[in-house]
């Protein structure tokens, strides 16, 4: 009789922690992972719409749906980078939600390029809702740095909610 008391107090006192300590934790996982599938199901209407943090989330979770381990930097002195994905390759990314009257400009390129050494990348990639203007074109190519506009952007999201 004493032995079932304490195997049912050891029971209780697990579900209690259970219910304090790890249920909390487990909605919160489950919360996020259900905002990551949400997020990636936006078009690029929605995008349009985000801000610049949001737009970072937004592809944070969108390159995880693609297979890399993403990394959001910190929202300042992040030395030009605002994502870190980790793949095959370390890939140093620069996000910029524009209106989309407004094309990405030549300090993108400058900024992931001198992301790409700080990081230690093998890759810098720039990522717009947008378009890139005509020397932003001219030095990525010089550079290295690819540039993923509008519509690459809508192919991704076209692969990912397949």
């Amino acid at each position: 009789m004493l032995v079932d008391s304490y195997v049912l107090l050891i029971i209780c006192v697990f579900i209690l922690f259970f219910i304090i300590i790890l249920f909390p934790k487990c909605l919160k996982v489950y919360q996020k992972r259900k905002e990551e599938r949400l997020a990636v199901k936006s078009g690029i209407k929605e995008i349009d719409m985000m801000s610049g943090y949001e737009f970072e989330e937004y592809l944070k979770a969108l390159f995880k749906r693609l297979g890399y381990k993403a990394v959001v930097t910190k929202k300042s002195g992040d030395y030009g980078a605002d994502l870190v994905l980790k793949g095959g390759k370390r890939i140093v990314v620069q996000a910029k939600r524009y209106r989309k009257k407004n094309n990405v400009g030549i300090n993108a390129v400058r900024e992931v390029y001198g992301a790409k050494a700080y990081y230690e990348a093998d890759e810098a990639w720039v990522v717009t809702n947008s378009y890139y203007t005509r020397q932003a074109n001219e030095l990525a190519r010089k550079c290295k740095v690819k540039l993923l506009n509008r519509d690459k952007l809508q192919e991704f999201i076209v692969r990912v909610n397949k």
